[in-house]
């Protein structure tokens, strides 16, 4: 039989575990005390962490699936579907943003100097194109031409990557700072709205951002399968399950040519990353909505249902505090968060673990917010 809730528990926990997971490696105490799983590749390859972003972009075309599932089927509320898609696009494009030109020193900020330097490419910026764009795609497409959209999209890249010579380079490569897409990106963007870390390519490139709407049109068809209501629980999961297992091992198999690369989101990229989501939906759906045992989703579910109001508050907070400055025994000033990290953390454990046990902290701490939020039913719809 059926399940009758549109809303699926297993999306809210895979959404709220994925987040938390961001959260978690985004925030260690220190930088250069980090376990191997927690850090993302040098380059090629894959971590864990490395899964973290594009499950949630598979996460977001699963919801635009249930969402927007009903307007589908109603041409005459596409207009006003799309531009509600755009306007919520703009505003998370709006807060990366604000997140790249927060100052963390207000007496020194100067806000035309920041505008001049500010990384226009970013996490929450990318999470707004890609929605908008799936939720066009999803509106106006049928499942079998966003397959087809998923192919063509993955294929273009590859043979613009792999075959098209890089202006004063004068051949193709996938390298850090010659590849193709960095070249765009310091063309278009130039340097100064760049990574400040490297200023000569973004890990959110303007031309890497076209497979990453593959990974999002890639959700919406699991969460297209996952609605339907013709298919026995069951099957569905055998499907995805074979549906998953085959894009990863494409992935691979595509990684000895075009190699799998978070930085460059390369289509083997999409696939391997994109067929592991599955499978890990799927085991959800079959363990939480199928099976009931859903006791210890909690946690995670009330970090689902304000996902991108925590991601956003845990990149704003962290800079807030830093701003009060705490007098240290040496004489020295510190930041507030900085302070607390140096007095709790480092003393009792060893410097790895001191790192990872501050983060832990992290996500508890606003573990108990949004369990308050989650309680009273308040739910921030950005």
């Amino acid at each position: 039989m059926e399940l009758k809730p549109r809303r699926l528990l297993s999306l809210d926990f895979f959404r709220g575990l994925t987040v938390a997971t961001m959260i978690l490696v985004n925030n260690p105490g220190s930088w250069g005390h980090i376990y191997a799983p927690l850090e993302h590749a040098e380059w090629n390859g894959c971590t864990p962490t490395d899964l973290v972003f594009p499950f949630f972009l598979f996460i977001v075309g699963v919801s635009i699936a249930y969402a927007m599932g009903s307007k589908k089927l109603d041409p005459s509320s596409h207009n006003k579907t799309i531009l509600k898609a755009l306007k919520r696009g703009l505003i998370l494009f709006g807060l990366g943003i604000f997140l790249s030109i927060f100052p963390r020193k207000f007496s020194d900020f100067d806000f035309i100097e920041a505008i001049k330097h500010v990384r226009i490419p970013g996490v929450l910026q990318r999470i707004g194109v890609v929605f908008f764009i799936s939720s066009i795609l999803f509106l106006k497409l049928s499942e079998k031409n966003i397959f087809r959209a998923i192919i063509i999209i993955l294929i273009t890249y590859w043979a613009l990557m792999i075959f098209v010579p890089v202006p004063g380079v004068g051949y193709a490569n996938l390298e850090k700072e010659t590849n193709l897409g960095a070249w765009l990106d310091r063309t278009i963007l130039t340097e100064a709205h760049l990574w400040k870390s490297s200023k000569t390519w973004d890990p959110e490139g303007i031309l890497s951002t076209l497979p990453a709407i593959a990974t999002g049109l890639f959700g919406i068809l699991v969460g297209v399968y996952l609605k339907r209501k013709d298919v026995d629980p069951a099957k569905k999961i055998a499907w995805l399950f074979s549906v998953g297992t085959v894009s990863v091992l494409a992935g691979l198999l595509w990684d000895l040519e075009f190699p799998i690369n978070k930085a460059l989101w390369t289509s083997s990229y999409v696939l391997y990353t994109g067929g592991l989501a599955t499978i890990v939906l799927a085991l959800s759906y079959w363990i939480i909505d199928v099976n009931n045992y859903n006791r210890f989703t909690k946690p995670f579910v009330v970090y689902g249902v304000n996902a991108i109001t925590v991601f956003f508050v845990s990149g704003l907070m962290p800079r807030l505090l830093n701003m009060i400055k705490i007098k240290q025994a040496n004489g020295d000033e510190a930041g507030a968060l900085s302070w607390f990290y140096q007095t709790f953390f480092p003393p009792y454990f060893s410097p790895i673990n001191a790192s990872l046990a501050y983060a832990i902290t992290f996500i508890l701490f606003f573990y108990v917010i949004l369990w308050i939020m989650y309680k009273k039913n308040i739910i921030i719809k950005v």
